[in-house]
C-alpha cells in the first residue's frame, strides 16, 4: 500500500526539467514550457504499457479531446516515471496524438507531487500513484487521486471524471467509423459530409485495417462507404446524407 498521497489543491506544480527524445535529438522540457500561462489537464499512471493505462486511460483522453478543447483546457499531459524511450514507444502503439506524454524518468516530478510510490513487488519500482488534475498557470485548482488500497485502483482519475468537473453539461462526442477504400470517390464525399456536420470519425481502410469479408459481416453490405454512428448503422453515402438532412 502506498504512503499517505498528498493533495496540491491551491499549490504550485513543482519545478522540473524532462529530458526527451524527438526526431532522434535530445530536447529538455520543462514545466514551465507545458504549464504557464495554460490551462491543463493532467493524468498520471503506474506505467506506459501497463493493462488499465493502455485499454482505458490514456485512449479516452485522448477520445476527447476535442471536447475538452471546446471547454478552455489547452492541453491534455500524461506523466509517468518511464524514460523518454518507453514512453514514445507507447505512443506509436496508443492512440495518443492529442495527448502529451511527458517522461518523468527519475520521479522527480511525481516526487514533488507527493505521489511516488513504492511498487517493488511488482518489480517495478518507484512509479507514480494514478492521479488527475486541473492546472491552470501552473497552479493546482483540482487533483482527483485514486483511493489509497492495494493494488492499481481506476475509480476517479478517468477523463470522463474531470470533464465532469469542468463542465458537467459538456456534450461528449459521439463514436463516428466509417469503412472506405482507396480511390473511393463516394468514400471521400461520405468522410466530407461527417467534417461538414462537427463529427469526428475513424476509418477502416479495407485492405488496410478489415477485409471485404469482415465488412460483410459486420455491415451486412459488400460497397463502401459504410457509416456507423453512435452505435447506429448508417450505410452508405446516400443514407449519410438522409440521416443529416431529417
Amino acid at each position: 500500500m502506498p504512503n499517505p498521497l498528498s493533495n496540491k489543491e491551491g499549490q504550485t506544480i513543482p519545478n522540473v526539467t524532462f529530458p526527451t527524445r524527438v526526431n532522434n535529438d535530445w530536447k529538455n522540457v520543462s514545466t514551465d514550457d507545458i504549464f504557464n500561462g495554460k490551462t491543463v489537464v493532467v493524468f498520471s499512471l503506474p506505467g506506459a504499457f501497463t493493462p488499465t493505462c493502455s485499454s482505458t486511460h490514456l485512449p479516452r483522453y485522448n477520445e476527447l479531446a476535442a471536447t475538452f478543447k471546446a471547454n478552455g483546457v489547452d492541453e491534455i499531459v500524461c506523466f509517468s516515471v518511464n524514460d523518454t524511450f518507453v514512453m514514445n514507444a507507447w505512443a506509436e502503439d496508443q492512440e495518443s496524438d492529442k495527448v502529451t506524454l511527458i517522461p518523468d524518468g527519475n520521479g522527480e516530478f511525481t516526487d514533488g507531487m507527493g505521489m511516488l510510490v513504492d511498487k517493488a513487488d511488482l518489480g517495478f519500482g518507484k512509479r507514480s500513484w494514478r492521479y488527475s488534475m486541473l492546472v491552470k498557470d501552473g497552479v493546482v485548482e483540482k487533483m482527483f487521486i485514486e483511493p489509497n488500497i492495494p493494488g492499481d485502483p481506476f475509480e476517479v482519475s478517468d477523463a470522463d471524471t474531470m470533464l465532469a468537473y469542468i463542465n458537467p453539461e459538456a456534450k461528449k462526442p459521439e463514436p463516428v467509423s466509417i469503412f472506405t477504400k482507396p480511390g473511393c470517390v463516394h468514400c471521400a464525399k461520405a468522410k466530407q459530409l461527417l467534417a461538414d456536420n462537427g463529427l469526428a470519425f475513424e476509418e477502416i481502410v479495407l485492405g488496410k485495417d478489415a477485409s471485404l469479408t469482415s465488412l460483410k459481416a459486420i455491415t451486412g453490405s459488400d460497397t463502401v462507404p459504410q457509416v456507423f454512428i453512435a452505435n447506429q448503422h448508417i450505410g452508405g453515402g446516400e443514407e449519410l446524407a438522409k440521416y443529416f438532412a431529417s
